[in-house]
Parts: C-alpha cells; sequence; structure tokens
C-alpha cells in the first residue's frame, strides 16, 4: 500500500530572519523532524524564502518585479543547499521543483508532475517546491505559496497539509490557540492582521485554503515552529490548530477540476439552479442569469449564486457566445453534472 502524502508549507516568515539570511535553525529543525516521518509518509516541502534570501544581493532592492525575479533565482540556489545540506545527515535526498500556476491547469501537464513526484518518492527523494518566480507572469501567479501547498494536497490526494504561521495556529478573541475546528466559516471572525514584512499571505490566505482542502477531504494543521518538535507534536494534533476533513468522495480528476484550474469566465445562476446543483444535476441555460468572461467549451468557468457567491467550478459544454445565444433554450445542457465540482 502507498504511504500517505503529508505536504508541509514554509513561509518566508518561517524560515529566514527579519534582515532576509535564512534562518538556519530553523531550517535544521525542519530536517530532523521531517526524518522522523520519512518512514511513514510520502513529503512535499513547499518552501518560500527565495526572494527574501536572494534580495539582499539586488542592488538598491526596492521590490520591483525584475528585481524580485532576479532575487528568486539567486535564492533558489541558497535555498535548495541549505536544505540538502541539513537533510544529508539524514541521508535524504532533496530534489526541487519550481512549479508554474499553468503546471495545475493544464491537466496533462499536472498528470506529468504527479509522475515526477511519484518517482522521486519512490527512490526515496524529498521533492521541494516553490513558485517559478524567474518566469511566472503577474497575471498568473500563485496568490501565494499557501495557494500551492493546497493544490499540491487536493491534486495528489494528500491525507495532511501542514500550514507553518509564526503565531502557531489560528488564535481566537483572547490570544488563545483553537486546537480544533470543524467548520472553517466559523471561524473567519478570529483573523487578525499577521501578515509578515516578508511574507504575502496572513491567516485569511490559510484559512481560505483550508476551507478547500478540508472540502476535498484533507486534514489541515496549522501550526508554528516557535516550540519545540513543533511539526511532530502538530501532526500528532497535541499543538496547532486542526481542521477536520469532510467527507469526501469525488474522483482525482474532479479533485484537480476543483482545485487546480485555470478560470476563464463566471456564470451566476438563479436559486432554482443553485439548489439543483446542490442535488447533483447539471446546469441548464435556463437557470443562468448572467455570463462574464470570453470563454470556450472545455474551458473551466466559476459558478456564482444570485448573492454573487462562489458555489461551484464546472467545465463549460459550450461557448460563452454560445450560451448566452441559448439562454431562452428549454434543455439546454451548459455544463454536465459529471463536471461540476461543488465547492
Amino acid at each position: 500500500m502507498s504511504k500517505p502524502i503529508l505536504v508541509l508549507k514554509f513561509g518566508s516568515a518561517a524560515i529566514t530572519k527579519a534582515n532576509g539570511e535564512l534562518n538556519q535553525l530553523v531550517m535544521v529543525e525542519i530536517a530532523r523532524q521531517v526524518a522522523q516521518l520519512y518512514t511513514d509518509y510520502h513529503v512535499v516541502i513547499v518552501s518560500s524564502g527565495a526572494v527574501a534570501a536572494g534580495k539582499q544581493y539586488i542592488r538598491s532592492y526596492a521590490g520591483e518585479i525584475t528585481q524580485r525575479k532576479a532575487a528568486a533565482a539567486i535564492g533558489n540556489l541558497l535555498l535548495l543547499n541549505k536544505y540538502a545540506q541539513f537533510f544529508s545527515p539524514y541521508d535524504i535526498p532533496v530534489a526541487q521543483s519550481l512549479c508554474e500556476r499553468g503546471h495545475f491547469a493544464n491537466r496533462d501537464q499536472f498528470l506529468q508532475m504527479k509522475d515526477t513526484f511519484q518517482e522521486l518518492w519512490e527512490n526515496g527523494i524529498i521533492p521541494i517546491v516553490n513558485e517559478n518566480d524567474v518566469v511566472s507572469s503577474h497575471e498568473l501567479k500563485f496568490s501565494d505559496n499557501d495557494e500551492l501547498a493546497t493544490l499540491i494536497a487536493v491534486g495528489f490526494g494528500a491525507d495532511t497539509l501542514m500550514l507553518c504561521t509564526s503565531v502557531g495556529g489560528l488564535l481566537d478573541d483572547k490570544g488563545q490557540v483553537i486546537p480544533r475546528v470543524l467548520q472553517v466559516n466559523d471561524v473567519f471572525q478570529f483573523v487578525r492582521s499577521d501578515k509578515s514584512s516578508v511574507g504575502l499571505g496572513g491567516m485569511t490566505s490559510k484559512l481560505t485554503f483550508a476551507k478547500l482542502a478540508t472540502r476535498m477531504g484533507i486534514r489541515t494543521i496549522i501550526f508554528g515552529m516557535n516550540e519545540p518538535d513543533g511539526i511532530l507534536h502538530a501532526i500528532r494534533e497535541e499543538t496547532g490548530t486542526v481542521f477536520a476533513p469532510q467527507d469526501n468522495s469525488l474522483s482525482a480528476r474532479n479533485r484537480w477540476l476543483g482545485s487546480g484550474s485555470l478560470v476563464a469566465g463566471r456564470i451566476t445562476i438563479d436559486d432554482g439552479a443553485a439548489q439543483a446543483l446542490q442535488n447533483r444535476k447539471s446546469l441548464l441555460a435556463v437557470g443562468i442569469k448572467n455570463v462574464a468572461g470570453d470563454f470556450e467549451a472545455g474551458e473551466v468557468v466559476e459558478l456564482l449564486n444570485a448573492e454573487g457567491n462562489l458555489v461551484a467550478v464546472a467545465k463549460a459544454r459550450e461557448s460563452s457566445v454560445v450560451i448566452v445565444q441559448n439562454l431562452r433554450t428549454q434543455n439546454f445542457e451548459v455544463a454536465n453534472a459529471n463536471d461540476i465540482v461543488l465547492l
């Protein structure tokens, strides 16, 4: 039987110091603790820190796009070398995987990436993943590495997703870590402004992607590295905040559709159509209130209810032009139930 998959994400704030230097003490601890989980899990480490580590080499660094790309080109080398150094005492080799948003949007490219990771795992190698900042376009970037880690976890069918944060978990209004959350929507009220000076995300980002991951049946843990054995205690649910996974029976293809596809358009539907989707029915043209975007048949669209809330994603059977032309056509199928993923 294949090992369960564990995806660990560390942001810039976790593995770099305030001046941008890599925090080697934390990276040593990551290697030590992951080595103890290595025999029980196929591990993926999603690690930020390349731009933060490399920007000190860019003269007059001001955070401009080209400067960030240059800093990433330098910093990725520094980052991987340190991970290789710190995993070496445990005889665990590491590999670098630089991902772009398009690798998840294109199913063939995604499956190739998945096969490559499987080959690495079969050879005892841990992939270290980061966004390919050098070539990623602004429009197609991941929102942050919380998203990248979640897409990997969902697409690969991970058992557990762990997101590291400087505050050690989700804090309640008294500043105490909430140990367990059953419904993510119930705890957005506790979000505070915790984004670091070197990171892109924050607690809102982590909760947003915890919501997606748990809906796809993945246990999600927000934890910290500020205490001894932070990873080991968190995976045993002794520290941090654990978000309980929901029952999920989606196929691998529909997990990919619901998480990794680039959205080409948006369709607003009425209450009747929204209820039909909940009953696992197809989307018909007569239930559509508005079509936004220029998309072709086979592209992925978001489905919004009458209040503008995202309720599903779907692969369109027809182009936006054809759909608009047939809004009053009875039994005109816009998206088949098998190509709709409720969110």
